[in-house]
């Protein structure tokens, strides 16, 4: 198993091999940190291992098995799509509730700061998805233990995240990644609904600088950290930039229970604490997209 010196601070990413714990542990492991993965492997790739991090093949609820005591723990292991969530709602609350629970007491126990990723769904009617409501209620569970215990946890809501190590295939694929499979095999691209239901997509670069920032500086905030670019597309906006880069054409299917209509980060004056500033890189991240794809990892990083 790679790793190296257990000397120093100790940091744990769950989901380590998921795409955005994997772009995470690069980060940490060029910071010069000790870095212990814990995943099952049911969605990310071993492949997707690093030289460098120690990995635990295991289950999140499970995290008692690190027998380990970590400075900081980046929680970020979750059943993250919401369609598959209404074939199998038991799961996504064993893993997406439950396990945050068994973080968070894992953590009262060694003292451990948690920085867990929650979910812009937070936003929405958390009741329109197994997949909303397990994130809401991992929120609640986070607040209940700080707010009780005193502990350190920080939350962090992503959206729409993309970028180099996506998942491109499968049950898991979110649309930029789907779309850069369907262009890969000279498909046309397939729009949900409308397709004018708009979303804050965000790079993962700047997901992971404000992980980073939020885990490293000593700062709170009362509710939650917004990672996004304040700035959404409407699904038809994306697909003309896919047309423009690759000429694809597309097609409309029903639309798909617990689809928001928009993501959005609105204005949160805290980010300036962290000299947190997202770049708005879809246009240029698309342009610089290969139609063959042998320069970007198709599976989950």
């Amino acid at each position: 198993m790679p790793g190296h010196t257990e000397d120093g601070d100790a940091l744990a990413v769950t989901g380590g091999v998921g795409f955005i714990g994997t772009n995470l542990i690069q980060k940490l492991l060029s910071e010069g940190h000790n870095v212990y993965s814990l995943d099952n492997y049911e969605v990310g790739l071993k492949e997707n291992e690093q030289v460098g991090c120690f990995y635990h093949n295991n289950d999140i609820v499970n995290i008692n098995s690190l027998d380990k005591d970590f400075d900081l723990i980046f929680h970020l292991a979750a059943l993250s799509r919401i369609q598959p969530s209404f074939n199998n709602p038991e799961e996504t609350f064993r893993v997406n509730t439950i396990g945050t629970q068994k973080v968070c007491e894992f953590a009262r126990l060694t003292g451990a700061k948690i920085i867990y990723s929650g979910s812009s769904s937070r936003w929405h009617n958390p009741y329109q998805s197994p997949y909303a409501a397990s994130k809401h209620m991992g929120e609640e569970v986070c607040k209940m233990y700080k707010k009780t215990y005193g502990m350190d946890i920080e939350i962090v809501r992503f959206y729409n995240v993309y970028g180099q190590g996506e998942i491109v295939d499968g049950d898991w694929a979110a649309v930029i990644g789907k779309w850069r499979r369907q262009v890969r095999n000279g498909e046309s691209i397939t729009i949900v609904g409308d397709g004018e239901q708009r979303r804050d997509f965000t790079y993962i670069d700047d997901i992971v600088d404000g992980l980073w920032k939020i885990g490293m500086k000593d700062v709170k905030h009362k509710d939650a950290w917004e990672l996004g670019t304040g700035q959404n597309y409407s699904i038809n906006e994306v697909y003309q930039m896919f047309k423009d880069k690759f000429g694809v054409g597309c097609r409309y299917i029903p639309n798909q229970p617990g689809n928001y209509r928009k993501t959005l980060r609105e204005n949160d004056n805290a980010l300036d604490i962290l000299g947190w500033k997202p770049k708005d890189n879809l246009l240029y991240y698309i342009n610089q997209l290969d139609k063959d794809e042998d320069k970007l990892r198709d599976h989950s990083l």
